[in-house]
């Protein structure tokens, strides 16, 4: 992302974590607190209180009604940022090789390793920003980290993930990945990118 210049000085980028919110664009954060756990508060924005997620829905895990949990997911300003950021160079030349077929083990293997045990390997830490269509995949649908797939998904802390919610979830993020990418089935020659001496 590029440094924008106002007046003389340089202003840096603005960091977008996944607690960050924009309320008044619409964009909120769902991540809820230690306090609003507690409380009846879960499924509100932490920072303005919007109600937009009908999260019997989206617990419910049905791809039938998947485009209504994508509709949901975009409310939230990192997995909004998620649907609309271009994705780097490496990461679609990545899933072009691969193909469809492809992608899809490639996106059951990440589950598993990354968000299938019950208690994961610095849970919160694990899905890189970038450099694999599946980590722009799992920010987007919230299937990064067990605290966002609690929030998101109703799936517990706590309990290994069966191998029904690893094949919705692995669904899921082929289902980012077509509305994002033209994949073909079994993959295809693209050439590496060389680098400039």
């Amino acid at each position: 992302m590029a440094t924008e210049t106002l007046g003389k000085r340089r202003l840096a980028p603005l960091e977008i974590t996944c607690s960050s919110a924009d309320c008044k664009s619409g964009l909120h954060c769902f991540t809820q607190t230690k306090k609003m756990k507690g409380t009846d508060e879960g499924g509100r924005c932490r920072y303005c209180g919007a109600e937009l997620v009908d999260w019997s829905r989206t617990h419910k895990r049905d791809l039938d009604d998947v485009q209504y949990t994508f509709e949901a997911l975009r409310y939230e300003l990192w997995r909004h940022r998620y649907w609309h950021i271009d994705i780097d160079e490496k990461a679609i030349n990545h899933a072009r090789r691969k193909g469809k077929s492809g992608m899809k083990a490639a996106a059951e293997r990440r589950l598993r390793s990354s968000v299938g045990d019950a208690n994961p390997y610095r849970d919160g830490y694990q899905t890189p920003k970038k450099g694999n269509v599946l980590y722009y995949a799992q920010h987007a649908t919230a299937t990064c980290c067990r605290k966002c797939m609690e929030d998101w998904h109703g799936v517990p802390m706590g309990q290994a993930l069966t191998d029904r919610q690893i094949a919705y979830f692995t669904d899921l993020l082929m289902l980012y990945i077509d509305e994002r990418l033209q994949l073909t089935e079994n993959g295809e020659y693209v050439p590496s990118i060389r680098r400039k001496s």
